[in-house]
């Protein structure tokens, strides 16, 4: 069969999963970006716009041109917004699944077995989780074969690293082919067994954690500690501003069960706890350890 594939669904319109839709649309690839209502779709569809433009103009030294739209409009074409996972017989049935939805093992499981039932000749099936367990979240499928986790990194257009997390039952046929899809969005990919954290996120929740918890005793400002990040030890994003952009609660999540798995070195700072309960969340609420 070869690891050719042409179609893919993303679930998922926020940050990430709009993120994701748009690195698959700019390598030729027809995406159905799904969400659980109208007005998120449609939030989703111009997320993937304006990001599409984005780099168009970038790359065409920040000029925005009638070549732009012209370019924009052809990548987009790819594109179709659904509420709810469409029928495979009213549109095409996809070679690649990747669901993207909030970090919660109970939502991502049910929305897996929704994408299993719903496409069951779909070659695979991914999930964009930082932290979750591969293998608990494969449990309930009938096809644990064809599973296994996609780790993007935000922001996903302009990161190189696409970390892929086998459970026990990931076939070497699927590591092959999510090993292809990373290629063909232009990602080096790392492959790593599933354990807690894997090995990014793991080493990303200790630093962050750690930051929080300077600037929580007074150690130096967000700004400060960010910026020795990135002097200092070639950092693109420092760890609180990267907080700010993954979003405080899921970096509480996260952080939360990290502690539960591997014990109190991933307990969450006070601070963290105090500004995810004040709704200080980060970029999308407009605030976190900066202003956005």
């Amino acid at each position: 069969m070869g690891n050719a594939f042409n179609n893919a669904v993303v679930v998922g319109g926020g940050t990430m999963g709009s993120g994701i839709a748009q690195v698959l649309l700019e390598s030729g690839i027809h995406v159905i970006l799904v969400e659980v209502d109208e007005p998120r779709t449609q939030a989703a569809y111009e997320q993937v716009k304006a990001g599409v433009r984005s780099k168009l103009v970038y790359e065409n030294s920040r000029r925005d041109t009638p070549e732009v739209d012209k370019a924009a409009a052809a990548i987009l074409a790819g594109l179709t917004v659904s509420v709810g996972l469409p029928d495979p017989t009213s549109v095409w049935s996809p070679d690649l699944v990747v669901e993207s939805v909030f970090e919660d093992v109970n939502v991502k499981a049910g929305v897996l077995s929704a994408v299993e039932k719903a496409y069951p000749s779909c070659r695979l099936v991914a999930t964009n989780t930082s932290s979750l367990s591969i293998d608990t979240l494969g449990s309930t499928l009938s096809r644990p074969e064809c599973f296994i986790g996609m780790h993007f990194f935000n922001p996903v257009p302009r990161s190189s690293l696409i970390e892929l997390v086998t459970g026990n039952k990931t076939s070497s046929a699927t590591v092959d082919f999510a090993q292809a899809v990373a290629a063909k969005v232009g990602r080096e990919s790392i492959l790593v067994h599933d354990s807690p954290g894997f090995a990014t996120s793991r080493l990303g929740i200790i630093l962050g954690l750690e930051a929080i918890r300077m600037v929580e005793e007074g150690v130096a400002s967000a700004a400060d500690i960010d910026q020795g990040m990135i002097l200092g030890y070639k950092h693109p994003v420092g760890p609180l501003k990267l907080t700010d952009m993954v979003g405080l609660d899921i970096r509480l999540a996260i952080s939360e069960y990290l502690e539960q798995k591997l014990g109190s070195r991933f307990s969450p700072p006070k601070l963290l706890r105090d500004m995810v309960a004040r709704g200080e969340l980060g970029k999308k609420s407009g605030r976190g350890f900066y202003e956005w």
